[in-house]
């Protein structure tokens, strides 16, 4: 055969060769893992995924489906799909001639997803050993002299702590083999898309303009020695002193409105351009909170380059087969987010869920996580059913990966208390911040302990001009949002959706009240927050019924915050949006109440609520304390029953079930699905909205820049709450639909439906 191919033709009629293909993939796996000492393994795997391609099979395959899908365009058709031979288990060969076993659970997932050790045995047995491997193999050695050597490369010597070290150095490898290989395929068929990645800016450039904009901050205030604004001066020199120290693990201990998502990235940055680390990945809770601090960051840092802020938190995944090597199969593949930016800001779910999948969208990035500083802001959010798989690998990056991790919060979780972690010393940023927490007291807590009405917690809300209550489900924020708005209608939604949306609309007798949850997209969530501080600044009347979507670091300052009843820490949280800049005569007033109707949600969080019931009725003492908020994290601990592995994760790690780690690591416990709103915003704007998702429909374009495009449109609904509504959702690609009932998306509620549960 005079030529082997890699990949079909792109838009200038051009193949990529097979042979160019590996020693590219090859040579930039090898600059992924070399940080953490796994670049000769990646290298090897880079050269080796592919040699199945070189069976003429395959090259009869490429060939054919290219002249089908180019036959279907001209007849304006679908092409039909041809069922690709397989092109692994030649490389899978090659590993196991090397005495490498372990890189064929690499070689055989890179497309289909890191399988489990079950699987990979039966494709050994099945394809590797097989007549068309070795004959594709041999081929191959005729094509690269580079292979002949069969002898192991060398393995870090840490790998070998335990199965779970491995099976994570396994993921990371991973990483850099399908990032790589993305890349490079993203190379030949879209050169203008490759070149848009990343940015050229230094982190040393970050750390000077952020240093200028904290100066223009300091200088413009109008009460510069404010308490608050004392405190948070204080906050910021003392992350970074702390900067100079080694990379590790720490801890930031600062109370609510200290001023922490600037002082930790300052924190970051200095550390990071002191210690030659990469990046900075922040990761929050809420979406709300994601949203706002990716949009702080952006005023900050996009004079100098618009790509140094990457905001990566939909749920938006291109749902494509992954063994599907048409053109339009492989444009889909090129969606996913690689990180390779200098600022990350993201969610915990998106971060930790991609640190233990096996897919290859998702995890594409992790490499990335090596030698940068990862911080987790709001840290006590982190779900102890699964404290000890995340914990682990955090463990795994500050130790093995060059990561400088930082705990970020003002209620500091007792982590310590579990064996898996004692031996990871974490540094205190601020070793005695106590008295930064006496000097921000700026509420008093009033807990009615008794269960109330709607109708009494409505009430309370109108005695003060500008409120916000925070209650635990959606359902419950409607309930009291419609409860607020007219007392005489009497059907509160009660965790159900009751009734049209539009109807309920048209009830409200209290045009002040807004809604805040994820039932709205994110653009509609931002609209709500510019609103709700227009209203707080003018001194305009503003009550805000919201779920926990807003009690976490969202920069508010009401005088009255109401909590439904629930952890702890997310009563302290909520508190910190009241009387956030100190600026009353008086304390701020949090008044907790239990709602007769009220749900609360299952699992961890119900046992954290009623350990707060029962702290608060001994007397717990100052809410305020950091010592509290330790004593409540180290009871909660020893009450979960079944631990802080109720999946099982550690042992299907040490199993090698990537599969089923997958499949279980699950901090959202539902799936859910994109749905993007084309009914929000301005007439130009959902016209915007339209175009991209025929962009999408269309397979036109970049996709991972049109999903971008597409996030702050976004709601995601629970698959069984979807399946309820399909009616209503019209498919554009696999996992993304378009939202199409009428009057569906409420300017208040958002996305309502009387069918589904608002749990």
């Amino acid at each position: 055969m005079a030529a082997w191919w890699a990949h079909s033709r792109n838009a200038q009629g051009q193949r990529q060769e097979l042979v160019a293909h590996l020693r590219a993939v090859a040579a930039l796996a090898r600059q992924f893992a070399d940080p953490f000492g796994g670049g000769e393994v990646a290298e090897r795997a880079g050269l080796w995924h592919d040699l199945g391609k070189f069976h003429p099979d395959w090259q009869h395959y490429l060939v054919q489906s290219e002249a089908e899908e180019e036959a279907a365009r001209q007849q304006q058709r679908q092409p039909r799909r041809f069922r690709p031979p397989d092109h692994k288990g030649a490389g899978v060969k090659q590993a196991l001639d090397c005495q490498l076993e372990a890189l064929a659970f690499v070689i055989q997932g890179h497309h289909g997803g890191l399988p489990s050790q079950g699987e990979v045995r039966d494709f050994c047995h099945r394809v590797a050993r097989g007549p068309a491997s070795q004959q594709a193999l041999a081929l191959a050695r005729q094509q690269l002299p580079e292979l002949a050597p069969l002898s192991p490369p060398a393995l870090p010597p840490w790998v070998t702590e335990s199965r779970q070290t491995l099976e994570f150095f396994l993921r990371m490898i991973f990483s850099a083999l399908v990032d790589a290989d993305s890349l490079d395929t993203e190379a030949h068929r879209d050169p203008i898309a490759a070149q848009a990645r990343g940015s050229a800016t230094d982190l040393a450039a970050l750390e000077r303009q952020l240093t200028a904009a904290q100066q223009q901050l300091m200088a413009s205030l109008a009460t510069p020695n404010s308490p608050v604004n004392r405190v948070r001066r204080e906050v910021y020199q003392t992350c970074l002193q702390a900067a100079e120290r080694e990379p590790g693990l720490f801890r930031l201990t600062v109370p609510t409105g200290g001023g922490k998502t600037r002082s930790a990235l300052a924190f970051a940055l200095r550390h990071a351009v002191r210690h030659g680390l990469r990046r900075v990945v922040v990761a929050l809770p809420y979406l709300s909170i994601t949203e706002q601090t990716a949009a702080e960051y952006r005023a900050i840092f996009d004079s100098l380059d618009p790509r140094i802020v990457l905001e990566h938190h939909s749920n938006v995944e291109v749902q494509e087969d992954e063994e599907d090597f048409a053109a339009t199969a492989v444009w889909a593949r090129l969606a996913s987010e690689n990180w390779d930016a200098p600022l990350i800001v993201t969610t915990t779910v998106q971060l930790f869920e991609s640190l233990f999948s096996n897919r290859r969208a998702a995890t594409r990035k992790l490499h990335r996580l090596a030698r940068s500083v990862i911080i987790l802001d709001e840290a006590q959010a982190l779900p102890v059913e699964l404290l000890t798989p995340i914990l682990d690998a955090l463990r795994e990056l500050v130790r093995h990966y060059g990561a400088t991790v930082v705990l970020s919060t003002a209620t500091q979780p007792a982590f310590e208390v579990i064996p898996l972690f004692r031996d990871l010393p974490a540094t205190e940023i601020a070793p005695a911040p106590e008295p930064w927490f006496q000097l921000l007291r700026r509420v008093e807590y009033d807990w009615r302990l008794e269960p109330v009405e709607w109708d009494d917690v409505a009430s309370w809300l109108r005695e003060s001009p500008q409120a916000l209550a925070i209650v635990n489900t959606k359902g419950d924020a409607l309930a009291l949002l419609q409860t607020l708005s007219d007392t005489a209608d009497g059907h509160p939604f009660l965790g159900r959706y009751r009734g049209d949306a539009l109807a309920l609309l048209q009830t409200l007798s209290d045009p002040t009240a807004l809604h805040l949850s994820t039932l709205l997209c994110g653009a509609h969530r931002r609209a709500v927050l510019a609103e709700v501080r227009r209203r707080l600044k003018a001194g305009d009347p503003c009550r805000l019924v919201a779920t926990q979507v807003v009690e976490a670091g969202v920069d508010l300052d009401f005088p009255l915050v109401v909590r439904a009843l629930g952890p702890l820490d997310s009563v302290i949280q909520a508190a910190g949006r009241c009387n956030r800049e100190g600026m009353l005569p008086h304390l701020g007033r949090v008044i907790v109440v239990q709602p007769k109707a009220g749900r609360l949600p299952p699992g961890v969080y119900r046992t954290a609520t009623e350990l707060t019931l029962s702290l608060v009725r001994e007397g717990a003492g100052d809410a305020d304390a950091p010592t509290t908020a330790r004593h409540y994290f180290q009871q909660l601990l020893q009450l979960i029953p079944s631990g802080t592995d109720q999946p099982g994760i550690q042992q299907l790690r040490a199993s090698f079930d990537y599969p089923q780690v997958a499949q279980r690591f699950r901090m959202i416990p539902d799936n859910t699905e994109a749905v993007v709103i084309t009914s929000y915003g301005s007439p130009d704007e959902q016209e915007r909205v339209r175009a991209l998702l025929n962009q999408l429909r269309a397979r036109q374009g970049n996709p991972r820049l049109l999903l971008r495009a597409l996030q702050p449109y976004v709601v995601n609904l629970r698959t069984a709450a979807a399946n309820q509504l399909r009616e209503f959702i019209v498919p554009v690609i696999a996992g993304v639909g378009e939202w199409i009932r009428p009057h569906g998306y409420d300017p208040i509620c958002g996305l309502v439906s009387e069918t589904i549960r608002a749990d």
